[in-house]
């Protein structure tokens, strides 16, 4: 009988069990649910990709800019260099919404668009003094997809291209081209470096400096933090801003020569004028042997009855 009664209790508790929950346990349900907040994504993705007719001195500069920067998605070359309106599209399609294009011309020019697409605005650059990694073999180094910091001079912020040049590079929090962003898939969470933009005559100077807290001569003494370079460095010449994304309106133009020539001189020209003078000193050369047979033509004496041939013949 005992047994009965004892297998009873117990299936009323099952029963029980089995119902709907009271209000109380509910609640405490509710108060050990934690809310954790979600990871933000990197949404800032940059295209890096070139035009036909690159040198190996312009694709180990990319290569570089792709070693140091780890949002960068790398592209093909693209093949037409007058059709800069698929470079949006193209953007679109690889998930970015910043481009780096390197366009060659000659083989010896190159020059740097950097745009945030697909609305702009957009930069164009000549670069020039391009030393890469393996070129320059510094004594620097640092962590492959390490975030770097960002060094601007204070000229940036007196002219307006200048403000709008640094915006693009960084606009601040979001951080586009050359800033690293935290939440980036490929990023390391060190900043063992700094990339520095200096202002001078016009032309932004680029360098990259290794961040050193130790000196490594003396490695048991005091801290003492020093810069010592990595590469690459290369100048940057800013020719035209625009509004759109390879295009548009004329925000900025550079009014280097403006007394002379309005815009920007091409490298192209100046070697036409460099040409120019050299023809006009091989003309200078020409006119004088024209003078010299002129001047020797007159001192001729004329023919006169006494001469050898005549008395002789």
């Amino acid at each position: 009988m005992a047994s009965i009664l004892k297998a009873q209790k117990a299936n009323a508790t099952k029963a029980d069990s089995k119902g709907k929950r009271k209000a109380n346990d509910m609640d405490v349900d509710q108060e050990t649910e934690v809310v954790t907040p979600k990871r933000k994504k990197n949404k800032q993705r940059v295209l890096l990709l070139s035009s036909r007719g690159i040198t190996h001195r312009m694709r180990h500069l990319m290569n570089d800019l792709e070693a140091l920067l780890p949002h960068v998605k790398k592209d093909s070359k693209l093949d037409s260099k007058s059709q800069l309106h698929l470079l949006p599209e193209l953007a679109d399609l690889n998930n970015c919404n910043n481009t780096l294009y390197f366009e060659a011309r000659r083989h010896e020019d190159l020059y740097l668009w950097a745009a945030k697409t697909p609305n702009g605005p957009s930069i164009k650059m000549h670069v020039q003094n391009v030393h890469t990694m393996d070129e320059l073999k510094m004594t620097g180094n640092c962590l492959k997809g390490s975030r770097g910091l960002l060094s601007f001079d204070q000229g940036f912020d007196e002219t307006e291209w200048g403000r709008l040049t640094k915006e693009v590079f960084t606009q601040a929090s979001r951080r586009l081209i050359f800033g690293v962003p935290s939440t980036a898939r490929r990023a390391k969470p060190f900043i063992d470096h700094i990339l520095t933009f200096s202002l001078l005559d016009s032309k932004i100077w680029f360098r990259n400096f290794q961040i050193i807290e130790k000196d490594p001569l003396q490695p048991n003494g005091p801290p003492q933090t020093t810069l010592v370079e990595i590469g690459p460095r290369f100048v940057l010449t800013p020719i035209r801003i625009f509004e759109g994304a390879f295009g548009g309106a004329t925000v900025f133009s550079n009014p280097e020569r403006r007394l002379i020539v309005p815009e920007f001189v091409s490298p192209s020209a100046v070697r036409s004028a460099l040409r120019r003078e050299k023809g006009h000193k091989y003309g200078q050369r020409k006119d004088a042997v024209e003078e010299g047979q002129r001047r020797k033509a007159m001192r001729m004496r004329e023919e006169d009855d006494l001469a050898v041939h005549k008395v002789f013949a």
